[in-house]
C-alpha cells in the first residue's frame, strides 16, 4: 500500500480540499487543510495572483514545516482593463458577498456593448516543497468568456451566472458540475500541475 506524504492546502475551502485530494492521492499526496495545522489566512498583498499564492502557500509550509499548495484565481474583463483581478473576491467590497459583486460588475459595464463585454477567468496554482523553495512549480490556465447583461443559471459561484461561453452556449452557472470541472480554468490547471508533478516524479 502507497504510503502517502502529507501536503497543506492553504485554502479553508472543503470543496478543493476534497478535489485537490482525489488528485494527488494516486502521485503519493495525502492533502489535508490548513486549519489542522493553524495555518491563517495571510493577508493578500501581492498585485499578481502568482504572488498572492506564492504568500499563501508559504504562509502554509512555514507554518506547518510540510510541503504547500495554493490557489488564486479571479476575473479579467478587457473593457475594465484587467479588474476585478485580483480583487475579484471583493470587488463590492467587505464582506464578501458574490451577489454584491456581480451586482457591481454589471453596473461597470452599463454602458459597455455586447461586443467589448469579453474576458476570462485565471487560475494561478503554486506548489512548494518547503517555505524557502527557490524554484516553486506554478502553472496557470485561463477560461475565455463573454460578461452577460444579467445573472443566467443557478449553479456554480462568483461570477459564474454572468459569465457567457460561446461555444457552449450556456453561462458557467448552467454547466453541469462535472462538465464544469473539465472545462475550467481550475480545473485545467489542476490536471496540469498532476502533470507537472508526475513528470517531476511527485515530491520532486
Amino acid at each position: 500500500m502507497m504510503t502517502l506524504n502529507p501536503l497543506i492546502l492553504a485554502s479553508g475551502n472543503p470543496g478543493k480540499l476534497r478535489e485537490f485530494h482525489q488528485l494527488l492521492a494516486p502521485l503519493g499526496f495525502d492533502v489535508r487543510a490548513q486549519a489542522e495545522y493553524a495555518v491563517r489566512e495571510v493577508e493578500e498583498t501581492g498585485l499578481t495572483f502568482v504572488e498572492n499564492a506564492l504568500l499563501k502557500a508559504r504562509e502554509a509550509s512555514r507554518i506547518s514545516g510540510l510541503p504547500a499548495l495554493a490557489d488564486d484565481s479571479g476575473l479579467e474583463v478587457d473593457a475594465l482593463h484587467g479588474a476585478p483581478g485580483i480583487y475579484s473576491a471583493r470587488f463590492a467590497g467587505e464582506p464578501k458577498s458574490d451577489a454584491r459583486n456581480n451586482a457591481r460588475l454589471l453596473e461597470c459595464l452599463a454602458e459597455v456593448p455586447e461586443g467589448r463585454r469579453t474576458g476570462r477567468y485565471w487560475c494561478v496554482l503554486v506548489y512548494l516543497r518547503h517555505a524557502e523553495d527557490p524554484v516553486p512549480l506554478i502553472v496557470q490556465r485561463s477560461w475565455e468568456g463573454v460578461i452577460l447583461g444579467q445573472p443566467r443559471g443557478e449553479g456554480g459561484f462568483g461570477y459564474d451566472p454572468l459569465f457567457w461561453l460561446p461555444d457552449q452556449r450556456v453561462s458557467v452557472a448552467e454547466l453541469p458540475a462535472t462538465e464544469k470541472n473539465r472545462l475550467s480554468h481550475r480545473g485545467r490547471a489542476l490536471q496540469a500541475l498532476v502533470e507537472a508533478l508526475g513528470q517531476a516524479g511527485g515530491m520532486r
